[in-house]
């Protein structure tokens, strides 16, 4: 008997736009989980619903008595499941691809998978006060989904070829460099903002032990890093005449950075107000998908082409 994946796949075949959309609406949703889960932390709401998975005691739902807070904080709850749909979209339509593309389906799964586990962080992070520590992990693996969100996305225009190298393989050392800074610069971004004023909720949350200035400082000095780096590769790629997509990417990815180190140093020097801690964290995801789509143009895996069946000769006409 036929499991109800393989009952749909059996029945229909996405062409490959509506591939390419189900698979773009899981990046699209995970962007928007991270910018939400940032509101509520931003309008003090993190503890609108004093609990997880109920909202609170009682109820399911948030209540009237818990006013605008928990109407934020239980809206945020509730975009998660349409994120689960769009996800849910990406593993049906993968799985009806024919031929079945076995990696391409592995990538959508994940996503599930990581959707599932940062929910339960989620709710922990609630049972344990907003922790600063548990509020950092719950970024990141919103960061991971949008990682495995993205490679998805790329992938599904891709064949199931062996990847084959587009630029030297020391251009593709340095892409990886980025990545890496860029995954440090994240990281050292949750070091602010879980030292910082932005707790999350209105009621004496704890912070992280250092301050939130020298924090900020070193954030600032891995993003001038990234900064460098893709600087550097943006001329490199021009000197080894890499591929317009490629040298496209990366000047994406320099437009991004110019525009998020600005909303940084405007937000530090004016209070760090919460719209603009917003719109960093909307820089943040883009500065993201910029490295990650700029990592994969360095290779590609060209779609196979089918074999066209020989035909026979022609029998010789009767006389």
């Amino acid at each position: 008997m036929l499991n109800p994946l393989a009952s749909i796949a059996r029945r229909w075949t996405p062409s490959p736009r509506t591939l390419r959309r189900a698979a773009l609406s899981a990046v699209v949703m995970s962007v928007l989980i991270i910018v939400t889960g940032g509101a509520v932390r931003l309008t003090g709401s993190g503890l609108g619903c004093d609990t997880w998975p109920k909202c609170t005691d009682d109820s399911l739902f948030a209540t009237p008595e818990q006013g605008l807070h928990g109407a934020i904080e239980f809206g945020n709850r509730m975009l998660t499941y349409v994120l689960s749909a769009a996800v849910g979209w990406a593993i049906v339509s993968v799985r009806s691809v024919k031929p079945r593309r076995r990696g391409l389906t592995r990538l959508a799964w994940v996503q599930f998978w990581i959707v599932l586990s940062n929910a339960v962080l989620g709710g922990i992070t609630v049972w344990m006060g907003l922790n600063p520590w548990t509020v950092a992990g719950h970024f990141l693996a919103a960061n991971a989904l949008l990682t495995v969100a993205v490679v998805t996305w790329h992938r599904t225009a891709e064949g199931d070829t062996a990847p084959r190298p587009r630029v030297p393989r020391p251009v593709r050392r340095l892409s990886w460099a980025i990545a890496i800074t860029s995954g440090l610069l994240i990281a050292l971004g949750t070091a602010v903002t879980g030292s910082g004023k932005h707790a999350g909720d209105s009621s004496d949350v704890p912070r992280m032990p250092w301050d939130w200035t020298n924090a900020a400082h070193l954030h600032a000095i891995a993003a001038w890093i990234v900064c460098a780096l893709a600087v550097a590769m943006w001329l490199v790629l021009r000197a080894v005449d890499a591929p317009d997509d490629t040298r496209a990417r990366a000047r994406d990815l320099l437009i991004v950075l110019l525009a998020q180190g600005a909303v940084g140093y405007v937000q530090y020097f004016t209070g760090v107000p919460e719209i603009l801690v917003g719109a960093h964290m909307l820089g943040s995801s883009l500065m993201w998908i910029a490295v990650v789509r700029l990592a994969l143009s360095m290779r590609e895996r060209p779609l196979s082409t089918p074999a066209i069946p020989a035909q026979a000769d022609p029998e010789p006409a009767k006389a």
